[in-house]
C-alpha cells in the first residue's frame, strides 16, 4: 500500500491522524469510538427514514412486461404528488402517505422494524449475545427460528422465506442458500440483511466480507452474493476515503473500490459499468433508469435473463434489476441524503431497499447530528423490532442509543481479534492497521 494513500474521512476529527511506524511498513488509522457510536446511531436513523420513505412507492412501478403492467415510471416531477397504487395495492395508494414524500417519526413516536432493518438487527443481537465475531450455522438457525414468526404475517419473502422453511426442516446455512434447495437464491434478500457487517470492520472490507460470508450465503449465491458483497464493502470503506474529498467523491471512490469485487464477466459488473457510464455522460437520472429497464428487462443484455423465466412481477424482487436501480440513486444522489432518498424512492421496483441501503450508509457517514441538520428537525430515537420479529428483550422496544452501543462493542471485538488493532483507552480511540 502506497504511503501517500489518503485514508481519512471527513467525519474523523483533525486530531485523528494517520500514523506510520518506524520501519514504514505498517499504516494505522485512528478512529474516535465516541464519533463512531454517533455514526452507528446515524446508520439506524438514516436507514429508517429512507426505508419508510421508499415503502410509499414500493412496487408502484415495475415496467410493462408480463401480466402486470404499471405504466410509465416515476420522474422527479412526481415527488410531492399523489402516490399511485402498488402491484398489490388493490387500487389504493400507500397508507403511509397519500403523496410521495418523506416519512418521519417524531420524538413521541416509534420507528417500526421492516425487512430492511429487522434481520440486520437480529444479526447484531446474535453477535452480541453470543460474544462472537463470526456466527456459526447453528447460531444463525437458532436465531432465525427464535426471532421470526412461523406464520403469516412474518415479513419474509422469496429467498428469506425459503431459507426459513429449510431451517425449520433442519437444514443449516449455507445450504439454505444453495440453488439446488432454494430456487430464490438470486433475489434481493441478502442485500437487505448484511450491509451492517461492513460497519463492524472499519477500513477493512476483507475482514467485513469474512464475517459476512455465512449470513450472505444463508440466502444468496452467484450474482446476488456478489451484489451483497459490494454493499458490505461500501459500508466498510467509509473510513478509507480522502478527508479532503466531497461526499460525491467519497461515494464514487467507495463504489469504484467495491466494483473490484464483482467478476468482470458478470452482469452486476456490467450493470455497474453501464450505469456509471450513463451517469458520467450527463443525461438525467430518469433517462438512465429507463435505459437500464430496456437493456436488462426488455432486451436481457449482459446475461441478465430474468424476463425469460416468466417470474411473478417479472422478477421485481430480483437482486439484479434492484442493484441497477440502486446505482442510479447512488451516482445521481452524489452523497446528498435527501436527493439520494428521493431518487431511490422514484426509481422503481423494490424502492424501499436501495433507499434503505444508501440512507443507512450516508446516515452513518454524517451521523445523527448530520441527519438532523439535513432535515432541520429531530426524530424519534425508539425502534420497535416486534413489529416484524419476536422474542427480544423489553417487549421489542429499544433506543438507537442502545443499538449503537451494542454495535460499538461488536466492533471493539472485531478490531481487536480479527483486524489486530488496539484500543487506546486514554483517548477512547481505535488504532487500526490498514491492509498491506
Amino acid at each position: 500500500m502506497s504511503l501517500n494513500l489518503f485514508i481519512l474521512n471527513s467525519c474523523i476529527s483533525k486530531s485523528n491522524k494517520e500514523s506510520i511506524n518506524a520501519d514504514n511498513k505498517t499504516q494505522n488509522i485512528i478512529i474516535s469510538r465516541v464519533n463512531y457510536q454517533n455514526q452507528l446511531y446515524g446508520f439506524w436513523l438514516g436507514q429508517c427514514i429512507a426505508n419508510w420513505t421508499g415503502l410509499v412507492t414500493e412496487m408502484d412501478k415495475i415496467g410493462n412486461l408480463g401480466e402486470i403492467k404499471t405504466g410509465d415510471f416515476y420522474t422527479r416531477d412526481d415527488w410531492g404528488k399523489p402516490d399511485q397504487p402498488s402491484i398489490w395495492g388493490e387500487g389504493l395508494p400507500s397508507d403511509l402517505s397519500s403523496t410521495i414524500d418523506f416519512v418521519f417519526k417524531s420524538r413521541d413516536e416509534i420507528w417500526g422494524a421492516d425487512d430492511d432493518t429487522d434481520i440486520e438487527f437480529m444479526y447484531q443481537h446474535l453477535l452480541y449475545i453470543n460474544k462472537v465475531n463470526i456466527l456459526t450455522p447453528k447460531q444463525i438457525q437458532n436465531g432465525w427460528l427464535k426471532h421470526i414468526k412461523s406464520e403469516e404475517e412474518n415479513y419474509l419473502w422469496v429467498s428469506n422465506q425459503k431459507a426459513y422453511d429449510l431451517m425449520k426442516a433442519g437444514i443449516l446455512p449455507p445450504e439454505t442458500g444453495n440453488p439446488k434447495l432454494n430456487e430464490h437464491y438470486d433475489m434481493i434478500d441478502a442485500q437487505l440483511t448484511t450491509e451492517i457487517f461492513g460497519l463492524f470492520a472499519p477500513t477493512r472490507p476483507d475482514i467485513a466480507l469474512k464475517i459476512a460470508e455465512l449470513p450472505i450465503q444463508t440466502t444468496a449465491r452467484q450474482e446476488a452474493e456478489d451484489i451483497s458483497k459490494f454493499y458490505v464493502s461500501m459500508y466498510s470503506l467509509v473510513y478509507a476515503t480522502d478527508s479532503n474529498s466531497s461526499m460525491k467523491e467519497k461515494m464514487l471512490w467507495m463504489s469504484n473500490k467495491s466494483r473490484e469485487i464483482l467478476p468482470n464477466d458478470s452482469y452486476p459488473a456490467k450493470m455497474y459499468d453501464y450505469t456509471r457510464h450513463l451517469y458520467e455522460s450527463g443525461i438525467p437520472w430518469e433517462q438512465t433508469r429507463d435505459s437500464l429497464y430496456y437493456r436488462y428487462q426488455v432486451n436481457q443484455k449482459d446475461g441478465y435473463n430474468l424476463t425469460s423465466r416468466k417470474l411473478y412481477c417479472n422478477g421485481c424482487f430480483a437482486a439484479g434489476i434492484n442493484f441497477a436501480a440502486s446505482l442510479v440513486s447512488l451516482f445521481y444522489g452524489e452523497g446528498d441524503l435527501k436527493e439520494t432518498i428521493k431518487i431511490g424512492t422514484l426509481a422503481g421496483w423494490d424502492s424501499d431497499n436501495p433507499t434503505a441501503t444508501w440512507g443507512g450508509l450516508i446516515g452513518f457517514i454524517i451521523g445523527k447530528d448530520g441527519i438532523e441538520n439535513t432535515f432541520g428537525r429531530t426524530f424519534s430515537n425508539r425502534f420497535n423490532i416486534h413489529r416484524t420479529r419476536q422474542n427480544f428483550p423489553e417487549n421489542g422496544i429499544i433506543t438507537f442509543e442502545e443499538m449503537s452501543k451494542k454495535g460499538l462493542m461488536i466492533t471493539d471485538r472485531v478490531v481487536l481479534e480479527e483486524i489486530g488493532g488496539k484500543i487506546d483507552e486514554e483517548n477512547n480511540t481505535w488504532i487500526i492497521p490498514l491492509e498491506q
